[in-house]
């Protein structure tokens, strides 16, 4: 026997629960939902996703989302446009913003080195980071990456890949107020904010 009343209500479950974090209670729930909306709002709903992914972008500076060929923070000229900080996705970016401590500009990477998912350096933004260097007359290098084996793994290559700029780009890490083993994006605004400004050289 179905699992649903209606063949179409299991296929909208299904595609709901695709989602990451979305478990088929909740997404039952959303379904559910929608059904009670108007037929416009449902219609706006389906079209700001269909939109969204026909047009997005990815910044071509720091890959970040945007609607255009640059995004909002690459293309503000109050900002600091010599000190890059670099974090794992655009969460991070989000997060870092919302503490309002921090004005200059980053890098996506798009994610951090992880063997066991086979992701390496060149499955992620790295080169396109040391290429912004001389490109850019960067003096600072932020890495904003998680407390964890793989945040850490992906400091260290970055770092040695830079090693060669620190003369004249100097390579600093968030203080440790992060918890070890946290994402940046649950990380609370104040104890992020306060990581940027008491960030630290990295040694390596």
């Amino acid at each position: 026997m179905n699992e649903y009343p209606s063949i179409l209500l299991g296929e909208a479950v299904n595609q709901f629960a695709s989602l990451p974090g979305m478990g088929r209670k909740t997404a039952l729930r959303h379904v559910l939902a929608l059904l009670r909306r108007s037929d416009g709002d449902v219609e706006r709903f389906a079209s700001s996703i269909t939109n969204l992914k026909k047009n997005v972008h990815y910044c071509r500076r720091c890959h970040n989302i945007c609607d255009s060929d640059l995004c909002p923070i690459c293309s503000a000229i109050h900002r600091d446009q010599h000190t890059i900080c670099v974090v794992e996705n655009i969460r991070d970016v989000m997060s870092i913003e919302n503490t309002g401590q921090y004005n200059g500009l980053y890098h996506v990477l798009g994610g951090v080195i992880s063997p066991m998912d086979n992701i390496g350096p060149k499955d992620i933004e790295i080169e396109s980071l040391v290429a912004r260097i001389p490109d850019e007359q960067i003096q600072e290098v932020i890495l904003a990456l998680p407390t964890t084996m793989e945040g850490d793994t992906t400091n260290f290559f970055i770092y040695r890949k830079l090693s060669a700029l620190t003369n004249t780009c100097k390579v600093s890490q968030i203080a440790r107020g992060v918890a070890v083993g946290n994402d940046i994006e649950y990380t609370d605004e104040i104890t992020l904010g306060k990581s940027i400004l008491n960030r630290t050289e990295y040694k390596g």
